[in-house]
């Protein structure tokens, strides 16, 4: 309501007033007086001979809260244990939206709320990263770039079993974070099992600072940049918008827009975001609500991006990730490269409750420009790029040391690292014989470290990280891209006689 129409009500309401006001007061005092007696027969009358309880006015009876009142009472009536009733009004909300089985939709108490709002607009310290609830498990999203949970060798997909050794099985996303999360410098353990492994690992891992930066960007020889977006958060689009300033005063002449592992987050953010790509009136997303009305959000005049670009996916890749690969892909003709991405196609709205504590629901789904719906699908690459088998290694975990005559599935996963930087650990049978020994004590060498031809948790951290520096030097699906983009630019390329 506009404050012109807010002052014309005051001024009739005034004149209303003062109309009543003209009232003589005697005339006032004796209506004042009956109406209060007359009020007070009926309700003495009422109580004396009504058969009937009182009825609250102006109160709507909702018949259908007449169990759960009753399963309340007799809760209080008979429980023998203890409990609170914010366990029980928590409780029976909570009951309430994972009958929905909508994976997205969640009610939060006020630590949980003052966590999920943390996720969005400030760091944090846990390891860094996004789960949801899948089927009862809780199912990794995708790590963030740089955390804890990247450097222990968390993956998209992922199911947490436990965490320190208690069972999560049947916990909402919201209730596994607060276990999850905690101090910098304290550790957690979960246990996981990777999709198509039937064994389960335990990772320890210490928990630090995740960072508030969402965006990192670098330029190769060629003036081709990578910038990629690690989440959507309130700041993101500003550290887009400067990242791309700083990389055109360098002489960027082609762009890849890097989009894996990213778990998405807020949708004004991604709208932003995809504003700089695609062209003036045309579509960038589209809101849906149940009763069909579809709100369609277009691209506004501003700065646009450019110079040639690329967009990168992967199974990482989810919501705000995917409307803006959508988006881009299907009105500017940007070129995706990479796996299939998550598919989250619904949009949750967060409403607080007095007490701070939130419900969180799915209000909409979106589509795409087309009229896609990537919900369980995900959005497909132009060009489908593998990242190498070594990328989804399982975490080198060392309780104890690797020595010869052991035979597991540590070896093993120690030998395909070994194989993969290019020393050559004989069979990969799992089986520490005398030719693992030779290549561990060959990496050893290599890498300053003591040769002992025993790996233990120094030289198992040291073979996990040669690994991931060698997977950011030869990325396959950066490189295609890159590739690209170079014809595409004309980029011409120094050729070593």
């Amino acid at each position: 309501m506009d404050n012109e129409h807010q002052n014309v009500t005051k001024e009739e309401a005034k004149e209303t007033l003062s109309n009543y006001v003209n009232i003589k007061k005697f005339h006032f005092v004796m209506l004042l007086f009956f109406t209060v007696l007359a009020t007070a027969g009926i309700s003495i009358f009422a109580l004396s001979f009504g058969d009937e309880k009182a009825v609250t006015v102006g109160v709507q009876e909702r018949t259908e809260f007449n169990k759960l009142y009753e399963a309340y009472d007799k809760i209080q009536e008979n429980y023998f244990l203890e409990y609170t009733e914010e366990d029980l009004i928590n409780g029976a909300i909570n009951g309430m939206v994972d009958s929905l089985g909508d994976p997205y939709s969640d009610y939060m108490n006020q630590e949980e709320t003052a966590q999920f709002n943390e996720n969005i607009t400030s760091s944090f310290q846990g390891i860094g990263a996004e789960i949801q609830s899948m089927n009862d498990l809780i199912t990794v999203v995708s790590p963030i770039k740089g955390s804890p949970a990247e450097r222990a060798g968390i993956q998209p997909n992922d199911q947490i079993l436990a965490v320190d050794g208690e069972s999560i099985q049947g916990m909402s996303a919201s209730e596994a974070v607060l276990l999850i999360r905690g101090e910098k410098g304290t550790e957690v353990t979960l246990t996981i099992q990777r999709p198509g492994n039937q064994d389960t690992m335990d990772l320890t891992i210490t928990r630090d600072d995740i960072p508030l930066e969402t965006v990192y960007y670098e330029m190769n020889d060629q003036n081709v940049a990578t910038v990629q977006l690690t989440s959507f958060s309130e700041t993101t689009f500003d550290e887009l918008t400067e990242a791309l300033n700083d990389l055109e005063s360098q002489g960027m002449q082609a762009l890849v827009l890097d989009l894996r592992q990213n778990p998405g987050g807020l949708l004004p953010q991604a709208i932003s975001i995809a504003n700089l790509f695609v062209p003036a009136g045309e579509t960038i997303v589209q809101i849906e609500e149940s009763n069909g009305d579809k709100q369609v959000i277009a691209a506004q005049e501003g700065d646009k991006v450019e110079v040639p670009t690329a967009v990168l996916i992967d199974e990482g890749s989810a919501s705000a990730s995917e409307i803006v690969a959508a988006a881009v892909n299907e009105t500017a003709d940007i070129p995706l490269f990479g796996k299939n991405t998550f598919g989250k196609g619904t949009v949750q709205t967060a409403e607080d409750f007095s007490d701070s504590s939130n419900l969180k629901i799915t209000t909409a789904r979106w589509l795409t420009p087309e009229d896609n719906w990537v919900h369980e699908e995900g959005v497909a690459p132009t060009t489908e790029v593998d990242m190498p088998d070594y990328a989804t290694l399982p975490y080198l975990n060392i309780d104890t040391p690797l020595e010869e005559s052991i035979l597991s599935e540590q070896v093993k996963t120690a030998e395909e690292m070994l194989n993969a930087l290019g020393i050559n650990p004989g069979n990969v049978d799992g089986l520490y014989d005398g030719s693992t020994v030779e290549a561990v004590e060959t990496y050893q060498e290599q890498n300053d470290l003591e040769v002992t031809g025993i790996i233990n948790a120094e030289t198992a951290s040291s073979i996990m990280l040669s690994l991931r520096e060698q997977l950011e030097e030869d990325d396959p699906q950066e490189n295609s891209a890159i590739d690209y983009l170079i014809e595409e630019a004309d980029i011409q390329v120094d050729v070593a006689s």
